[in-house]
């Protein structure tokens, strides 16, 4: 089984040193690791270099894409596999490779992705999030899940996926111009193909942030975008029970902690998060300039 990897980074620093440390020294070898490098700076080229088989490619930020970055990434490797990452997720120990990998023994399963664990630094309210999106138990989604699971059946993240070459590659890869959640679209198409997603628990990153409203209310503006842009994928699927359930379920977890006061703070950032998700899902409506001011990606209405 030959494996690649491919990481989109941005002003690297040391953590995504550690990144390349943790990747050479996993039980399942990865044959190369592709760095799509966007930073004008001062990148270290001479110490990602250090690390084997390594290969970086330079582009102009304002050529990123989320989804293009990552099919040139993916059209440098002739791999069975490929392993999208990160430049903040860390590999929790040594079998974060071939755990992800051996979901793939399920003949169904053209996807993977893995657990993420919160920081040391992160916030109460977030790493319940983090338990609540990512349980203890692994899973395969599939179509049938739609009724039950809602969007949550689409449900995969780049912090750390991997997927199946030829079946990405038929499948023509993540859409090209996206402003976020391509792996989501993407496993939307797998899943109207009759393939899984395999998440696999027992795979582990160390991946959390602690953001601000203004952060929250902007990510979950871009992700609406994203559905909005992807009616083929996301028409007719529920998305809002899904939020309202880990509102629910986030304040009951305060309370049974005994921290009731964290309440007040859950309803502020549900409350950002909500009104960005409201509107960007009609974002249509709104004027150029108020557009650039909700969104994360301003690079994607230039």
């Amino acid at each position: 089984m030959k494996i690649d990897v491919i990481i989109p980074v941005h002003k690297p620093g040391k953590e995504f040193a550690e990144l390349l440390r943790r990747l050479e020294s996993q039980t399942q070898a990865v044959h190369k690791i592709v760095i799509m490098n966007t930073w004008a700076g001062d990148f270290p080229e001479e110490e990602v270099r250090a690390y084997k088989n390594t290969e970086v490619h330079h582009l102009r930020q304002e050529e990123f894409d989320h989804g293009g970055t990552r099919n040139a990434g993916a059209a440098c490797s002739d791999a069975d596999y490929l392993l999208f990452m990160t430049q903040d997720a860390l590999p929790a120990d040594a079998y974060l490779v071939e755990r992800l990998a051996k979901t793939f023994e399920n003949p169904l399963v053209k996807a993977a992705y893995a657990r993420q664990l919160p920081r040391k630094d992160c916030r109460e309210l977030e790493r319940y999030s983090r338990s609540f999106n990512y349980p203890d138990k692994s899973r395969i989604q599939t179509r049938e899940d739609l009724d039950t699971l809602g969007i949550k059946a689409f449900f995969c993240s780049d912090v750390c996926a991997m997927y199946e070459r030829e079946t990405f590659l038929e499948l023509g890869g993540f859409a090209d111009r996206t402003i976020f959640n391509e792996d989501m679209i993407y496993a939307g198409g797998l899943l109207k193909k009759g393939y899984g997603i395999a998440y696999a628990a027992e795979a582990r990153v160390i991946h959390s942030h602690n953001y601000s409203g203004i952060k929250q209310f902007q990510r979950n503006f871009d992700l609406a975008v994203s559905q909005a842009d992807h009616p083929e994928v996301f028409s007719g699927i529920a998305s809002e029970q899904e939020g309202i359930r880990l509102v629910k379920q986030t304040a009951l977890h305060c309370i049974k902690i005994r921290k009731p006061w964290l309440i007040f703070s859950l309803v502020f950032f549900s409350g950002c998060k909500y009104i960005g998700y409201k509107l960007g899902r009609n974002y249509k409506k709104l004027p150029m300039w108020a557009v650039r001011h909700c969104t994360m990606s301003k690079w994607y209405w230039r």
